[in-house]
């Protein structure tokens, strides 16, 4: 958002300023090209752009400018699901790809020209999954190119869990798509070696009065940037966007979302909060949420909290909110970042309990609702055992 200056109303030069201000909000809150699934239609980012702006290009192995090659040793995807859940191995010309949502970057769209195969896991009308269908995705060392499609039938509920481990460089588009009254939640895993690179666009289109939950959770890799992106094919729909993220040394993690209220009486919840710990550990977080004219009745919250543990660390944390009709239930959004609370670590210091221990809870509490939000227990129990690896670290 533009400053706000003081200018005599009416003058030329606060017109200007007024101008100025609503163009900035778009380039803020819009990708400066059209969405297309050919990646001549973008062009080769330098790092001046707005939505490449905090990104190390020169960090992504060649997925930005086409000069990174697919090999055969990428990554291996495997798929575990229960009884009645449909999985298969499709070709470029399924219809169902892409229907989620259309690239929106240069990297997304060469993922889309790249891919020779696709995974498409089918969760067939009114069923109910007791268990979690399980994606694992395993870098082998070398470049791959992506597309996973998970679709929910009207009144299917289902928990998906995408798990990311080993060492690659991978670039990948991911649909979910929510039939009428679905409900769909999807934990996804950064949890990759420390060389690895990750790119990604995620795709929701979440169908009238469905529910859909993300819980992205990222601490491995060296360049890790995700993109989720929501939208709404009915009335009803609800969105919750979910994020933990430890950034390490020298690690640049990077969550840019967009949450498109397109349709009228839906609404959204994103919270995103993370730590960080050494030198040139860097964390971007855009939340972006545009609520079209023909969106009445939405309601809405965005929120990012990042926590410094060191010195070193750079957090840029930038929500956006784009209204345009004014009926509407609610609209808002929060950023914080800073240090320690030492009114916490006195109170618990206070009572005997270590400075080490005191600064260890202080983090667990921190994280805690949003690992409770995972609701799979091993993948919870999992992510603690890392918090607690981190925080060593940490204080090593």
């Amino acid at each position: 958002m533009a400053e706000a200056q003081n200018i005599p109303v009416g003058s030329t030069t606060a017109g200007a300023i007024a101008v100025a201000a609503e163009a900035d909000s778009t380039v803020a809150t819009r990708m400066s090209a059209p969405p297309s699934f050919d990646v001549a239609d973008f062009p080769v980012p330098h790092g001046r752009e707005e939505e490449w702006r905090f990104t190390p290009l020169e960090r992504l192995r060649g997925l930005h400018d086409g000069t990174a090659v697919a090999t055969g040793e990428g990554v291996k995807v495997a798929v575990e699901a229960p009884e009645g859940v449909t999985v298969e191995t499709v070709g470029r010309d399924d219809a169902r790809l892409g229907k989620a949502g259309t690239p929106v970057d240069r990297v997304a769209a060469q993922a889309y020209s790249a891919f020779e195969q696709a995974s498409v896991v089918t969760v067939p009308k009114e069923t109910v999954l007791t268990e979690p269908i399980r994606i694992a995705v395993h870098g082998e060392g070398g470049t791959a190119f992506g597309h996973q499609v998970i679709e929910l039938g009207a009144f299917a509920e289902a928990v998906v869990v995408i798990d990311h481990t080993g060492d690659a460089v991978l670039a990948a588009n991911v649909d979910y798509v929510l039939g009428d009254g679905a409900k769909l939640t999807v934990v996804s895993v950064q949890d990759w070696d420390d060389k690895a690179v990750h790119v990604a666009q995620h795709n929701a289109l979440v169908g009238r009065d469905a529910t859909f939950k993300s819980v992205v959770v990222t601490f491995g890799g060296d360049v890790v940037r995700l993109h989720p992106r929501v939208t709404y094919a009915g009335t009803g729909g609800e969105a919750e966007l979910f994020g933990l993220y430890f950034t390490d040394q020298g690690q640049h993690q990077e969550h840019r979302l967009l949450v498109d209220h397109n349709e009228p009486h839906c609404k959204s919840n994103v919270v995103y909060k993370g730590a960080l710990q050494g030198d040139e550990a860097h964390a971007v977080w855009i939340g972006d949420v545009l609520i079209e004219a023909r969106a009445e009745g939405t309601d809405t919250y965005e929120m990012n909290r990042n926590l410094v543990l060191t010195d070193g660390s750079r957090v840029d944390s930038v929500p956006n909110l784009e209204i345009e009709t004014g009926e509407i239930v609610g609209a808002g959004h929060a950023s914080a970042t800073g240090r320690f609370d030492d009114e916490q670590l006195f109170y618990l210091m206070a009572r005997g309990i270590p400075e080490h221990e005191a600064r260890r809870l202080v983090v667990r509490g921190f994280f805690a609702e949003l690992v409770q939000q995972i609701g799979v227990p091993d993948i919870e129990e999992r992510l603690i055992a890392k918090i607690e690896e981190e925080l060593e670290a940490s204080v090593a």
